[in-house]
């Protein structure tokens, strides 16, 4: 996993270049989490959209719920970087807006939105 390290507002937090699927399920992103915490030591972390399963992104699978709970249970801000705008549904587009308006999750379209959100910018 490709990661950089990157401090601004005197946050430090970790961004994850690659596109490749890493997160799958509920374990997947608890070792995701452990991953990044351990090589790092950040809790915040910009990734890719990509790197999340498909069924993410259908919020009737659940599946966003479930991991997006463990960040928010085990302190840790994300970002999820991507281009948003050919989700048609309505519950996702909610969703994303929703969590936008948190402090927590954050559904952006660049690495620099990713970096202003994650230290508080």
């Amino acid at each position: 996993m490709n990661v950089q390290i990157k401090e601004e507002n005197g946050v430090k937090l970790a961004l994850v270049a690659d596109a490749e699927r890493v997160i799958f399920d509920v374990p997947s992103a608890l070792d995701f989490m452990a991953t990044i915490q351990y090589d790092t030591g950040c809790s915040r972390v910009a990734v890719r959209k990509e790197a999340f399963a498909k069924e993410f992104f259908i919020l009737s699978s659940g599946l966003a719920g479930e991991i997006l709970q463990k960040f928010v249970t085990y302190q840790f801000k994300l970002a999820v970087v991507g281009d948003y705008s050919k989700y048609t549904s309505k519950p996702l587009r909610d969703f994303i807006w929703e969590s936008n308006r948190g402090k927590d999750i954050f559904f952006v379209s660049s690495e620099e939105e990713a970096v202003q959100k994650l230290s508080g910018a």
